[in-house]
């Protein structure tokens, strides 16, 4: 696991340097295609149900499972970049919103606030916690900002398969669902939008969008439970 979160993380970070004005999302999706075979691996996205890419590429009011196509990339957009890979036989995942420029005050708190409640719920991430707390604790961040945490897609966990139990919402009360134990591995990933936490699917039946236009955010690690809390997987480990 920790091989293949490392792989995951360094896909993400090469992919992510890419974003800029003029790019196409299929070329980060090329890109991160091209990484991922370099680094032995596969994407756990491609094929998945028919998914056509390596990534997923989600731009501004794309919540989660954009296509990668056409779509260049404007100054002040936000990129929601979602990568995966197997390695071995184990999966990495994980995911991240990159600024396309300077981008309005409002979008860079979203995405600030974003990666803080990832935070927030991997702090909640220890032996004899439940999964509700990590949701309580992603839920109180955001709300206390005015932004509000999407009911249809949750967090999980992840090992030799990309979707395991437990589901993970980034919402609930605390001290409620399954319990916390070493060594389960979790992916935690809150997708937050600036309005209203309702979402919808676009006719290519992979897309999801905020209900209203308003932008989104999605940050995700994958992380291991330990006696003394987590450990942050797919935290990219600078190279000498």
């Amino acid at each position: 696991m920790r091989a293949a979160c490392q792989a995951a993380a360094d896909v993400l970070a090469g992919v992510a340097a890419l974003v800029q004005p003029g790019r196409t999302t299929q070329e980060l999706d090329d890109a991160a295609g091209e990484l991922i075979r370099q680094l032995g691996g596969k994407s756990p996205f491609l094929g998945y149900r028919g998914y056509p890419g390596h990534i997923c590429v989600s731009v501004n009011e794309e919540v989660v499972h954009g296509i990668p196509g056409k779509r260049r990339m404007q100054y002040g957009d936000i990129v929601s970049l979602d990568v995966g890979i197997v390695l071995d036989g184990y999966v990495g995942d994980n995911a991240r919103t990159v600024p396309v420029g300077l981008v309005a005050p409002r979008t860079q708190e979203l995405l600030q606030v974003t990666e803080q409640a990832l935070a927030a719920g991997i702090a909640m991430a220890r032996p004899g916690h439940r999964v509700g707390d990590i949701s309580h604790a992603i839920q109180s961040t955001v709300e206390a900002h005015g932004f509000s945490a999407v009911r249809e897609f949750v967090g999980h966990g992840v090992g030799r398969k990309m979707h395991e139990e437990p589901q993970i919402p980034n919402f609930g009360a605390a001290g409620q669902g399954p319990k916390l134990k070493v060594g389960m591995t979790l992916a935690i990933e809150p997708m937050i939008n600036a309005g209203t936490y309702e979402v919808q699917m676009l006719s290519d039946g992979w897309t999801v969008v905020t209900a209203d236009g308003q932008p989104s955010a999605h940050f995700e690690h994958t992380v291991l439970v330990t006696e003394d809390g987590a450990e942050i997987l797919t935290w990219q480990k600078k190279k000498p």
